[in-house]
């Protein structure tokens, strides 16, 4: 039995040619592996160094297009996040995405002075339905009764105040008269 296999496998081998390790020629290979190697050590690591810093700063993003106010903290925590390898990151993500009841107890607002500032800009503008106009006024004058109106915020409560008066009942109505 033994010696059967011998000569079989001696038999098969014995038919068999040059074996190649590879379908391209040895130059060729050679080639290849060399740019592999360049992408690999160039071009891989910036690549996944700026993946990882765009995913980081998504709380960030989150905190800013929310007008969270405690964005800046947010930042620090993305920021010290990358130092600790990412394991801050889970917190700075669901602290983007709750509502600071704390914060709103000490400070009266429920989101970032920030968010004043684009809703006065939109308004002067005329892009505000009256009502949305008012109820910013309200809140800044709850905050003014409260004795925690900063001066920013006194200024932004002015503009609001004018643009109140020229601002549409809805902003519907603007866009139709602008067709008009």
């Amino acid at each position: 039995m033994r010696w059967a296999r011998w000569l079989f496998g001696g038999a098969v081998m014995s038919l068999a040619t040059v074996a190649h390790a590879s379908f391209l020629p040895p130059a060729l290979l050679d080639a290849a592996a060399d740019w592999i190697s360049v992408i690999v050590l160039l071009i891989v690591p910036p690549t996944l160094i700026g993946v990882f810093w765009m995913v980081h700063v998504l709380p960030q993003k989150a905190a800013e297009t929310r007008h969270h106010p405690q964005k800046e903290a947010i930042h620090v925590l993305c920021l010290l996040s990358l130092v600790f390898g990412g394991l801050l990151w889970p917190i700075a993500w669901l602290w983007a995405y709750t509502r600071p009841v704390l914060h709103t107890m000490a400070s009266g607002l429920e989101h970032h002075e920030d968010s004043f500032d684009e809703h006065a800009a939109l308004a002067e503008q005329g892009q505000l339905a009256r009502a949305r106009v008012k109820a910013l006024h309200d809140e800044l004058d709850r905050l003014e009764a409260r004795g925690q109106l900063t001066p920013r915020l006194r200024v932004l409560r002015d503009r609001l105040a004018q643009a109140e008066a020229a601002a549409p009942d809805t902003v519907a109505e603007q866009t139709a008269e602008g067709a008009a």
